[in-house]
């Protein structure tokens, strides 16, 4: 495959990329979400936990911060927070120490 089909596969995809407590109830450190568009973050949720049933995955996905890109979007409605097709999401749990 050449550089610009893999490249045109990543535009078609969302990376959701699972952090601590959410790697260990996800079994997995990213999953890799086909898109035809753009989807919301709450899309995106909803995805996981197709993916990932149980309630575990549930309530940790409930707690976790998000990052979109570098940038965090958790306090925002995950209704009206637009996921671009290529886009990482990352879904970190609060961590406890310091």
């Amino acid at each position: 495959m050449s550089a610009g089909t893999d490249r045109d596969r990543a535009d078609e995809t969302v990376t959701v990329r699972y952090w601590a407590g959410a790697r260990a109830a996800a079994g997995t450190a990213e999953d890799v979400f086909e898109t035809a568009g753009e989807l919301t973050l709450a899309e995106v949720v909803e995805r996981v936990l197709e993916r990932h049933p149980g309630e575990q995955m549930a309530r940790t996905v409930a707690v976790c911060s998000v990052l979109l890109g570098e940038q965090p979007v958790r306090s925002q409605d995950p209704a009206t927070v637009v996921v671009r097709p290529g886009a990482v999401v990352e879904l970190l749990p609060p961590f406890a120490g310091g």
